[in-house]
């Protein structure tokens, strides 16, 4: 057994997917009308699936993306610049890492690698 795919939820996946194609260095493999999916993370391992669903985010994701890299603040700017904002309140620490939202207000870490 094996985790083919983490699907996020989402109202516009196009545009979910092109934002996490750019942050990430992936490439979008398959689009429908209803769905976007990226590249494999690793060689054997799972993709990014956005699924487009008729209902907005309204709470704190009870799964997150953890995102490692070596620079934590060229990934934060760049993923702001991208249309990500940065967490507020608790979610916002003080940590070792970033909490950011996607576009669509899903939280994600950049963590410092290692």
């Amino acid at each position: 057994m094996r985790i083919a795919s983490i699907t996020i939820d989402c109202t516009d996946p196009h545009r979910l997917a092109g934002f996490w194609s750019g942050l990430m260095n992936l490439s979008v493999t398959d689009i429908g009308g209803d769905y976007a999916e990226l590249a494999p993370i690793l060689p054997d391992g799972p993709t990014l699936l956005f699924l487009q669903v008729p209902e907005e985010k309204r709470t704190k994701n009870r799964v997150h993306l953890d995102v490692a890299v070596t620079d934590v603040r060229y990934t934060v700017d760049q993923a702001l610049t991208m249309g990500a904002t940065r967490a507020e309140g608790d979610l916002a620490g003080p940590f070792d890492w970033v909490v950011l939202l996607d576009p669509e207000g899903n939280e994600f870490c950049v963590c410092p690698s290692g």
